[in-house]
C-alpha cells in the first residue's frame, strides 16, 4: 500500500495532471457543441438545396476541424498519464476506470474518426443524405467520446457497480449497468455536453459579430448567428436543469464539496444561498485556519436549503459538522472516519501477511471479516480516511472553490441573457446597427472558456483530497517516481501544449479572416 509519498511528488503530479486536463478542455467543449451545429446547418442545407447554407457548413467544418486535430494530441496525453503519474490508481480501481475509456476508444473515436472524413472530404463525392448523416454521426461519435469518459470521472466522484477484492488489493467492477447509469454518470455528462454546446454557441455569435462589424459575409453571418443563437438559448435551459441536478448530488454524494461551494461553514436549518461574497484574504477562524470568514456576501434566504431538498427549513450541513461531526443528524466526525479507514486497511494487512505466512485458517477468518457487510459499510466504506493524517484533509480550497462556482453561475446566467438578446436582434433584423453589441458578444467568447474552466475547477477541486471519494486520496494514488523527472516533464508539457494553443489561435484567426469563400470550397 502507497502509504507514504514525497509531498512534492504529489502536487507536482497533481500540478502536471492539471495542466494537462486545463489545455485539454480548451478544445473539447467547442468540439461537442459546433458539431451538432454544423449538422443543424447542414440539415438546412439538405431541405432548401440553397448554397449560401452549404457555404456557411463549410466554413465552420474547417473551424471545427482546427479545433478537432490539435484536441486529440492533449487528449492522448492525459490518458497515458494515468499510468506514468498515478499508477497505484490505476491499479487499485483499473478494472472499473479502465473499461469506459476503452469503450470510448472502441466504439466512439473509431466512429467519430471514421465518419469525420467523409464530412471533410466527401462534398460532391458522396450523396448529399450520405453526407448529412456522416455529419451528424461525427456529432454523435464526439459526444458518445466525452459520454465515456465523464461515466469514468462520474464513477471517481461517486463509486458505485463494485467490490473490493482483498486478495489482490483492487476494485472490480460487478454491476457495469450500475456504473454507466449512475444518476452521478447521466447528470455529469448531460451537464457538461450542454455546457460545450453553450460555449459554441457564444463561439459561433462571436465570430459572426467580428464579419458584421467588418461589414463583411452579412448574410453567412446572420444566418450563423440564427443558428447559434437558437441552440444557444435552449442548451442554457437545459444547463440550468442539469446544474440544478448536479448541486443536489453534490450534496447527497459529496457534501464538503457543496459545503465549499457555498463556503458553508457552520450547518444549519433554512440555509440560504450565497449568490456572491468575498473573503477575508488574512482574517480566519481562530481554531481552523482553512476558514477564512466573509468580508461581505450577499444571500438569498432558504434558498439553498430549497434547492438541495426542495424544503425551505431543511439542515444543510456545513464544514464544521462533517469536520467535528453532528450527532444529531447522524454525520460523524472526520477523525472517526479516519480510525474507521486505517482499521479497514490494517484489517487487509493482517490478512495479506496471514497469506504470506501459510496462517490459512486466520487468513480466512479475516477475509471473511473483511468481507462481511458490516465491516464494508461501517469500516472498509471509509478505507481512504486510514491514509490521511489529520481531519482537516478533508476539506478542499474554499475560497478557489467559492470564487471558481460563482463565476461559473454568473457567466452562466449572462449568457442565457446574451442568447436571448441576440435572438431578439437578430429576428428584429436590427443587429447589424448593435456596434456595441457585436463587441461585447466578441469578447463574450473568452468568458465562455473561463466558465468552462470554473466548472470544472469545482468539480475536481472540490473533491480533494479524492481520487475516488471517500476511497483513494491523491496521496496513496502517485506512482513511487523521482519528483525531479515530473517537474522536468511538467514544464516541457507547459511549454508544448502553449505553443499548441498559440498554434491553434494563429490558424484559427487566419482562417477566420479568410472567410468563408463562395460556392463553399
Amino acid at each position: 500500500m502507497n502509504e507514504i509519498v514525497d509531498l512534492s511528488l504529489i502536487d507536482w503530479s497533481r500540478g502536471q495532471f492539471a495542466l494537462t486536463a486545463l489545455y485539454h478542455w480548451l478544445f473539447v467543449p467547442l468540439t461537442l457543441g459546433i458539431t451538432f451545429i454544423l449538422a443543424i446547418m447542414e440539415t438546412i442545407y439538405y431541405k432548401t438545396g440553397d448554397p449560401e447554407w452549404k457555404k456557411i457548413t463549410r466554413f465552420w467544418m474547417k473551424v471545427f476541424g482546427i479545433n478537432f486535430a490539435i484536441g486529440v494530441a492533449t487528449g492522448i496525453i492525459l490518458e497515458f498519464q494515468f499510468g506514468t503519474n498515478w499508477s497505484y490508481y490505476s491499479w487499485f480501481v483499473g478494472d472499473i476506470f479502465g473499461a469506459p475509456l476503452a469503450i470510448e476508444g472502441i466504439m466512439a473515436f473509431f466512429m467519430e474518426s471514421t465518419f469525420i472524413a467523409v464530412m471533410f472530404f466527401g462534398w460532391d463525392k458522396v450523396s448529399k443524405r450520405f453526407h448529412l448523416v456522416s455529419t451528424w454521426l461525427t456529432a454523435i461519435g464526439a459526444n458518445l467520446s466525452a459520454l465515456w469518459i465523464l461515466v469514468a470521472n462520474a464513477w471517481m466522484q461517486n463509486p458505485v457497480g463494485m467490490q473490493f477484492n482483498p486478495d489482490t488489493a483492487r476494485n472490480e467492477m460487478v454491476n457495469f449497468w450500475d456504473v454507466f447509469l449512475s444518476p452521478m454518470a447521466i447528470n455529469k455528462f448531460l451537464h457538461t455536453i450542454s455546457s460545450g454546446f453553450v460555449l459554441a454557441g457564444v463561439f459561433i455569435i462571436g465570430v459572426s459579430a467580428w464579419f458584421l462589424l467588418k461589414k463583411r459575409e452579412v448574410p453567412f453571418a446572420k444566418k450563423s448567428i440564427l443558428v447559434a443563437a437558437i441552440f444557444g438559448f435552449l442548451s442554457s435551459l437545459f444547463l440550468v436543469t442539469t446544474g440544478d441536478g448536479s448541486a443536489r448530488l453534490v450534496a447527497e454524494k459529496q457534501p464538503m464539496k457543496l459545503a465549499a461551494m457555498e463556503g458553508l461553514y457552520t450547518g444549519k436549518n433554512g440555509v440560504g444561498l450565497v449568490a456572491f461574497g468575498i473573503f477575508s484574504p488574512t482574517k480566519t477562524d481562530p481554531v481552523n485556519e482553512k476558514l477564512h470568514d466573509f468580508i461581505f456576501k450577499i444571500e438569498i434566504p432558504n434558498a439553498l436549503s430549497y434547492m438541495i431538498h426542495r424544503d425551505a427549513n431543511a439542515f444543510v450541513p456545513g464544514v464544521k459538522d462533517l469536520l467535528n461531526g453532528n450527532e444529531a443528524v447522524g454525520i460523524i466526525s472526520a477523525s472517526d472516519k479516519i480510525s474507521r479507514g486505517k482499521m479497514a486497511i490494517e484489517t487487509l494487512r493482517n490478512y495479506k501477511n496471514a497469506l504470506t505466512e501459510g496462517r490459512k485458517d486466520e487468513a480466512l477468518q479475516l477475509k471473511e471479516k473483511f468481507m462481511s457487510k458490516d465491516f464494508q459499510d461501517n469500516y472498509f466504506k471509509y478505507f481512504g480516511y486510514g491514509f490521511l493524517k489529520n481531519s482537516n484533509d478533508i476539506i478542499p480550497s474554499i475560497p478557489l472553490v467559492f470564487y471558481s462556482f460563482h463565476i461559473m453561475v454568473i457567466l452562466g446566467s449572462w449568457f442565457l441573457l446574451f442568447f436571448m438578446l441576440s435572438m431578439y436582434l437578430i429576428v428584429n433584423d436590427d443587429i447589424t446597427k448593435r456596434r456595441l453589441f457585436l463587441k461585447i458578444a466578441i469578447f463574450t467568447i473568452p468568458l465562455a472558456y473561463i466558465a468552462q474552466m470554473a466548472g470544472w475547477t469545482v468539480a475536481e477541486v472540490g473533491r480533494q483530497p479524492w481520487v475516488v471519494q471517500d476511497l483513494l486520496p491523491t496521496m496513496a494514488a502517485v506512482s513511487n517516481i523521482d519528483a525531479g523527472a515530473v517537474i522536468v516533464t511538467f514544464w516541457l508539457f507547459a511549454l508544448i501544449f502553449t505553443l499548441l494553443l498559440i498554434a491553434e489561435i494563429k490558424i484559427m484567426t487566419t482562417q477566420i479572416k479568410i472567410g468563408p469563400k463562395e460556392g463553399g470550397h
